[in-house]
């Protein structure tokens, strides 16, 4: 029997007028580079309801782009982070030590895949854990060469987004930036170039590294580390075939490059695993992880083995990275994530996508469903016998809901991304898929 829930809830048509007046504010002040995907004005937020200022309360689908993974307001989390605060908000974990900073440590260590040691550096975000890679990869091996992967998202700074292969306005203008970094296909299966078309996939995008890479432009022991996201995030929600992380790792074996896993989208229960890599049985050199980590507040880590950090002290460091403050939201979440949540993910992650498989089969407009726990994308074409995407209706279907809601939002080039907080229920999954269908229909 549902429960009676007072979102979502339009009362009056957003942006409503104190909306309005914040967005006219910002488009004043702020920086012109930032991207507003809608007219989103937050006050608060509970669970997975996102209020605005107008009194407009949503049903969030997007978990502030897969942050928010413990909803929104946690009262383990809200009481860690009060209690942290009030002990003391700042000391530098480059230089002093502090109780969280250890524990959070030894528990991403541990939480790691594989059985290898692990040493932990703690960040702001999961773009300065791609920085902190970049360098310790190129420090561990004495090699520069770095490969990554077309439509991957690792972050905006000058080495990680050197990277980053999502959009091209991410580098206009930014060059030179930084050398020797290759981009290759991704097992994109539904659009690979090698076996979009065939049963079953070929693993003609690993061979063609050295069949082509390695063969003409690039000597293999030249590479430090291929960066891989083991499920793509911002490039479009794509899920690898089975096997190939696995494949990737013995390619990288075979010529002594690191393998570095960028969980910072997947990571932390939202695959239904701590990491989506575990599926895989993947144990990369070095993992990142960030989002989630710290249920909203600033906090991200690169794990590596112990094996390879060979940097000394004072090579690398971070004046807030590890805040006290974040280190407690980090160890709450971790808490919840180990005690529910994730076993959650993976529940409702099915139901998730048995529902986004149910209208695939009623929209035409979709042509492919894929995810694993709360990360399902839906990828829309204007044909699915050409599969030409079709960006429009994505664009399109995310400003229908937000009007009626639902907070959502695109991923690659046609694809919506779905990824709730952690603590989704039966109840506000079927809401959010009763809307999006109610959505498509007005926009067909």
């Amino acid at each position: 029997m549902k429960t009676v829930r007072d979102y979502p809830s339009i009362v009056i048509p957003p942006p409503g007028p104190k909306a309005q007046a914040v967005v006219r504010q910002d488009a004043q002040w702020t920086s012109t580079c930032y991207t507003k995907e809608y007219p989103l004005v937050v006050s608060r937020g509970s669970g997975v309801m996102v209020e605005d200022v107008d009194g407009n309360r949503y049903l969030d689908f997007m978990a502030g782009i897969a942050v928010s993974s413990t909803g929104y307001g946690h009262p383990k989390v809200v009481a860690a982070v009060k209690k942290a605060a009030e002990r003391f908000l700042h000391i530098c974990g480059s230089d002093f030590y502090y109780e969280g900073m250890a524990a959070l440590c030894e528990r991403l260590a541990r939480l790691a895949p594989g059985s290898s040691k692990k040493r932990v550096f703690l960040t702001n975000s999961g773009t300065e854990a791609t920085e902190a890679a970049i360098k310790l990869v190129r420090h561990a091996t004495g090699r520069t060469a770095i490969i990554a992967f077309r439509g991957a998202f690792h972050g905006r700074t000058t080495g990680a987004v050197s990277l980053t292969s999502s959009k091209s306005r991410q580098h206009a203008g930014f060059g030179p930036l930084l050398p020797d970094v290759h981009h290759v296909p991704f097992a994109y299966r539904y659009r690979c170039a090698f076996c979009a078309r065939e049963p079953a996939c070929n693993r003609g995008c690993i061979d063609v590294i050295e069949r082509d890479l390695f063969a003409r432009h690039l000597d293999p022991h030249d590479v430090a580390a291929v960066f891989v996201e083991p499920i793509q995030g911002e490039g479009g929600y794509i899920i690898p075939p089975p096997g190939y992380l696995a494949d990737l790792r013995a390619l990288c074996d075979r010529y002594g490059i690191l393998l570095v896993a960028d969980e910072v989208q997947s990571g932390i229960g939202r695959t239904g695993r701590m990491f989506a890599c575990e599926h895989e049985g993947l144990e990369p050199d070095i993992l990142l992880t960030a989002k989630g980590l710290g249920s909203g507040m600033p906090i991200g880590a690169m794990v590596a083995k112990e094996s390879i950090t060979s940097w000394e002290a004072g090579s690398h460091g971070s004046t807030f990275g590890g805040n006290p403050v974040c280190c407690a939201a980090a160890l709450a979440t971790l808490d919840l994530v180990e005690n529910g949540l994730m076993a959650n993910a993976a529940q409702m992650g099915e139901r998730l996508l048995a529902g986004a498989c149910r209208l695939m089969t009623e929209h035409p407009l979709i042509g492919d469903v894929r995810g694993r726990g709360l990360m399902v994308g839906l990828e829309f074409v204007k044909n699915r016998d050409t599969r030409e995407p079709a960006p429009e209706i994505v664009r399109s279907l995310i400003q229908q809901a937000f009007r009626r809601g639902l907070l959502l939002l695109g991923a690659g080039q046609s694809t919506l991304r779905l990824a709730p907080p952690l603590v989704i229920d039966e109840q506000d999954l079927d809401t959010a898929l009763e809307l999006i269908d109610s959505c498509l229909d007005e926009l067909a």
